[in-house]
């Protein structure tokens, strides 16, 4: 049976006319927090330096990997932490639920962990009664609404303040006319409390894992990873295996990294290094591949398992600021996501890569120099050799290669255009045959040629 396929061209055509305001305020956001990491990045003189070394630290552990996984496991065991491995999301959420099951836990609150969404726990624990409560504003936000995270960092990020308004007094009883962003907070805060309060165990992910010492890092802006890790007495982590890194002198310069790149700042508010559990706490961490083995051996995209999780690729990238997050369906979206979700369901992802202009910004701003944009390319390759592009794409890209790579048939096309386009109706140029002229004014052929004016005035001539 043929799988569907993300239509993304379409949502994101649904998310630009949504309305006048949506688009432009997603854009502006995401701009403002490229320029804030471009300016705080210059002010730092060995920035280039610092993503040099970061990059060959990630490529030395990932070509390194089961030596460093397993020195992690044996010193995060040492300390008193429970280490589970998982092969993939079903065994993951399978080990999160039988250690709540075991410990009778039916409530549990969790910050922002893209392995988890990207694992599906949520509704696989919600489906055996577990109640789940994010504990990040943003998602949050995102659970209430039904939706996934739009933004690796900024889960709700395409909504605007009243459409989080409307929402908060739809499922918590506030007032839909109080925009003010200290108010919703406040009013979240109240609301969430309570429950982090009931909580029999709090789960994070992690940002990165240190092998040397079995100590796993969590950095937030809000301190709700330390709620879920301090208020319960059961903490569990989930941590995907390319997020290890050696030793702890490395992970300076990643925490230097990671808030620069993501949103220009110094560093997150809370940077939270767990090593054991605390007095009278229980810690478990699951150690989770779900693929990323796989991926490690696939020798044009590897090195895509060295990315931190910044965001920073998709603040630049001019595509997803006005696409929006949720037009990918896919955990991530951007253009780490182009890369990343292929690698899950290429069938299903196949559109993904031609959802880029290859300009090259993600590749530019990586801060550990993963070659993003090269990857897309490579992506696409792959779909056509794959046979998913779809037939009618196919043949243009066939027929255009024969026009481009024939000079006397692409002056005969040119020809016949300057002739021909000024006396095609409307309808036709302005139709569903011809998507490019939807959303724009048809251009009009230029009465003389750069060729034609070459010949004319330069060739031959000093």
């Amino acid at each position: 049976m043929k799988k569907k396929v993300v239509d993304i061209v379409k949502n994101s055509a649904d998310f630009i006319k949504q309305d006048n305001i949506h688009e432009k305020q997603h854009d502006k956001n995401l701009w403002n927090a490229r320029l804030k990491r471009d300016r705080i990045a210059k002010s730092v003189p060995e920035w280039e330096a610092l993503k040099d070394l970061a990059s060959k630290i990630k490529e030395h552990t990932l070509t390194h990997l089961d030596e460093y996984l397993n020195l992690f496991a044996e010193n995060a065991s040492k300390r008193g932490t429970i280490v589970h491995w998982a092969r993939d999301a079903q065994e993951h959420n399978e080990i999160v639920y039988n250690i709540l099951q075991e410990r009778k836990v039916t409530e549990i609150i969790k910050s922002k962990s893209m392995l988890q969404e990207e694992c599906g726990m949520t509704n696989f624990l919600e489906s055996r009664g577990i109640e789940v409560t994010e504990s990040d504003l943003g998602e949050r936000i995102q659970q209430l609404s039904h939706q996934p995270p739009a933004h690796i960092v900024m889960p709700a990020i395409e909504k605007t303040t009243e459409d989080i308004a409307k929402l908060f007094a739809k499922t918590i009883g506030t007032d839909p006319n109080d925009t003010d962003a200290h108010s919703l907070n406040e009013a979240m805060r109240n609301n969430a409390r309570p429950k982090f309060l009931r909580a029999g165990a709090g789960m994070t992910g992690a940002n990165f894992a240190i092998a040397e010492t079995g100590t796993f890092v969590v950095c937030t802006n809000e301190g709700n990873a330390d709620i879920g890790a301090s208020v319960p007495p059961l903490h569990i982590a989930s941590i995907g295996i390319e997020k290890i890194i050696p030793k702890v002198e490395d992970l300076g310069i990643f925490i230097r990294l990671l808030s620069r790149s993501a949103l220009g700042t110094l560093a997150t508010q809370y940077t939270s290094h767990f090593t054991g559990p605390r007095k009278n706490g229980e810690l478990h961490v699951i150690i989770t591949d779900n693929g990323r083995t796989e991926r490690l051996g696939m020798d044009d995209f590897w090195t895509s398992l060295k990315c931190i999780r910044c965001g920073a690729c998709m603040n630049t990238c001019p595509v997803y600021r006005r696409s929006g997050g949720l037009s990918y369906e896919s955990t991530y979206s951007g253009p780490i996501g182009i890369i990343l979700s292929p690698t899950f369901d290429l069938e299903k992802y196949s559109e993904l890569p031609f959802h880029s202009t290859l300009c090259g910004s993600c590749s530019d701003v990586c801060p550990v120099k993963i070659d993003i944009s090269g990857q897309i390319y490579k992506w696409r390759k792959v779909v056509v050799e794959k046979g998913y592009m779809p037939l009618n794409r196919s043949l243009a890209f066939k027929a255009a290669g024969s026009v481009f790579g024939h000079p006397s048939l692409f002056r005969t096309a040119e020809t016949i255009a300057e002739k021909v386009l000024p006396i095609v109706p409307d309808f036709l140029i302005y139709s569903k045959i011809n998507p490019w002229a939807q959303d724009r004014e048809m251009f009009s052929m230029a009465k003389q040629t750069f060729r034609d004016w070459y010949l004319k005035n330069r060739k031959n001539k000093k």
